[in-house]
């Protein structure tokens, strides 16, 4: 079942504006409340492994994607379109943030960010070679987790204090004893495996007071995509995500050792609840040095994670001029103390 908005007034192409959040025309103008929209297929069972091709209702050409595809736009109109077969039944989104950065706002931050690199290449740092700069969702599960931890540790505690002519130090040595409950709520880890993992932590946190019940019109317009991973298959990774925040608690509740041995920890986590959603993401693709760069835009919040190509010759000049300032400074100093100056 392939989903695409017509403008009830003109009869163009309908999709999601960042800027007023409603579904937009931009040839008339006119804006619908993406809250009238009912999703009633949402709730129909398809075989999520059916036909790749489907048929584009704007100009009758075919729309080929592959299996994980749930939004996209039609090659030969541009029209978008939204597979909802694929947005049905267990593969329907519970929430969305949608996108509130435009693609023309997309694209000026990354000039902008492009030109701050101070050791990046001059021709880069024009950023006149863009190649394409894409919007997507990404698909997420989100989880509210429960963490018991019991720790069995030995702590000591050491004074040192002076009596008459002798110097002596005190140790003295605790059981220590943790059972503590630790609780976070909606923890993010990104379900799509074309995505590189650590790029998509790097682009959080995201902003949740923006969720948005699922509605297909906030897909019109860019590209979505399905999860491939579960959130059992996802649970080992989440638990790994919030282990440093485990960690850095419990020792905070021993800070009033000198040291601390540990003897044993048990940590027990259990997700209370996990739901499927879906984040906004602009991809910018910039062609340099024959090679594709590719740049991850948090579509909300405007974060930017990437590496900039390097310039050899900036670097070995940055390190030259460093070099050139530090020996002036020590000649300055041998010769205000009475050395040699050349």
């Amino acid at each position: 079942m392939l989903v695409h908005y017509k403008c009830p007034n003109c009869g163009d192409d309908m999709g999601f504006d960042s800027d007023s959040g409603a579904l937009s025309c931009s040839s008339c103008g006119r804006q619908d409340d993406i809250g009238t929209f009912s999703d009633e297929y949402i709730t129909m069972k398809f075989d999520e492994d059916e036909a790749k091709e489907y048929q584009c209702e704007n100009c009758g050409a075919a729309v080929i994607t592959d299996a994980d595809t749930t939004a996209t736009s039609c090659s030969f109109c541009d029209a978008g379109v939204v597979l909802a077969d694929r947005l049905s039944g267990d593969l329907a989104p519970a929430k969305v943030i949608p996108f509130s950065i435009s693609k023309q706002e997309a694209e000026k931050a990354f000039r902008k960010w492009c030109k701050n690199g101070r050791f990046s290449p001059k021709d880069f740092m024009r950023a006149n070679r863009v190649k394409n700069i894409t919007g997507m969702y990404v698909p997420f599960w989100m989880y509210d987790l429960n963490s018991n931890v019991k720790l069995d540790a030995v702590g000591t505690r050491v004074r040192t204090y002076t009596r008459g002519d002798y110097i002596y130090t005190e140790t003295k040595f605790y059981d220590v004893y943790r059972d503590i409950d630790l609780y976070y709520n909606r923890v993010p880890v990104d379900a799509s495996e074309k995505m590189n993992d650590e790029v998509m932590d790097k682009l959080e946190p995201y902003n949740y007071t923006d969720l948005k019940e699922f509605k297909t019109p906030y897909l019109a317009g860019y590209i979505a995509e399905k999860y491939n991973y579960d959130d059992e298959q996802l649970f080992p990774r989440v638990q790994s995500k919030i282990k440093q925040y485990i960690d850095s608690y419990v020792t905070s509740t021993v800070s009033q050792y000198t040291s601390v041995r540990e003897k044993k920890q048990n940590v027990k986590t259990k997700s209370l609840k996990s739901s499927y959603v879906l984040f906004p993401i602009w991809m910018v693709y910039y062609d340099y040095d024959r090679q594709e760069h590719t740049f991850a835009m948090n579509g909300q919040t405007g974060k930017i994670i990437g590496k900039p190509p390097i310039s050899k010759g900036k670097v070995i000049g940055w390190a030259s001029g460093i070099s050139a300032v530090t020996f002036i400074i020590i000649k300055a100093i041998a010769f205000m103390t009475g050395g040699v100056l050349w």
